[in-house]
């Protein structure tokens, strides 16, 4: 096969991230690909044109609240990769986040490496975050001090805290193919105050992924709700909305969720415990995401982590 010198650059530039992960460098979250002045609706169709250049598929998108705007997408490397771990499904997303602060647009993005190690995935993505980086750009990342990969495979945020091999099990069906439709109609319906993003299914794998945005609605219970969580935890000026969408796992017959004190936790974990703009503010956040996920996936209330 032809390898043309853009292609080496970016595989090298994949291998090196990876290296680096690997020697102990501390990964941060999120990307930020760039911040300036623009339109949101004309910088997202870029943005969409970028990725889909780039070999991505745009999986869905959505604005979880006003100025902001997350866009969904996969590629080969992402689906295969997810099914070689277990659970990998869960990494078969990337988010991308447009966010309106002031008159400047912030195109960021999840670090692929981070959240390869974080779902203890077996290949780590450098390739990926290469490919994100000639597409969208990468100042800097942020969104923690960081931490290093061996520490995001074992990551919890306290003790008696959920890992990732912690999840909840939302539902349990008789199939794989029972689980998905059960889902997909449920999802479509907002059951819950629960609705679909995107539909990923994983070739080679009974897993499907479903990127969900959850609104309380009137009368809902807010701890569940994307946009009065953010508002308590993204308070820095370089907003982490690409944190969204939440994910549900159909993995063979079950439904999955990560559960919040984890998937929270794991893109803000040097968020407070207590004070302004702590988890204490959330704290009832994850059992609230839990219950309208259950219903979402159309399972028993008794359901709980295991």
């Amino acid at each position: 096969m032809k390898m043309t010198l853009k292609t080496l650059c970016v595989l090298a530039l994949g291998l090196a991230t990876a290296a680096g992960a690997q020697a102990g460098e501390l990964l941060k979250p999120f990307i930020l690909a760039s911040n300036a002045p623009g339109n949101m609706a004309a910088e997202v169709a870029q943005t969409k044109a970028a990725l889909q250049k780039a070999g991505f598929t745009i999986a869905g998108a959505y604005s979880p609240y006003a100025g902001a705007t997350v866009v969904c997408v996969t590629n080969p490397e992402m689906l295969h990769n997810a099914t070689l771990s277990p659970m990998g499904g869960f990494g078969a997303a990337e988010r991308v986040a447009l966010t309106q602060v002031g008159s400047n647009i912030q195109i960021s993005y999840v670090n692929p490496v981070y959240m390869a190690n974080a779902y203890r995935m077996k290949d780590t993505l450098g390739p990926v975050a290469a490919k994100l980086k000639a597409a969208l750009g990468d100042e800097r990342a942020f969104g923690a001090h960081g931490l290093t990969a061996s520490q995001l495979r074992h990551y919890h945020y306290m003790f008696g805290m959920e890992y990732f091999t912690d999840p909840s099990v939302l539902a349990t069906y008789p199939s794989h193919q029972a689980a998905v439709d059960a889902v997909q109609a449920n999802l479509r319906a907002g059951k819950g105050g629960v609705s679909e993003v995107y539909r990923i299914d994983i070739p080679g794998a009974q897993q499907t992924e479903f990127g969900v945005a959850m609104r309380a609605g009137p009368g809902g219970n807010k701890s569940m709700d994307d946009h009065y969580i953010m508002s308590e935890i993204d308070f820095k000026p370089i907003k982490s909305t690409a944190h969204l969408p939440y994910e549900m796992l159909v993995d063979g017959k079950k439904v999955l969720a990560l559960y919040a004190r984890f998937r929270i936790a794991i893109d803000f974990p040097d968020l407070a415990m207590i004070g302004a703009h702590s988890f204490v503010n959330i704290m009832s956040s994850p059992e609230a995401i839990r219950k309208a996920l259950v219903i979402a996936a159309g399972g028993k209330e008794h359901n709980s982590v295991f």
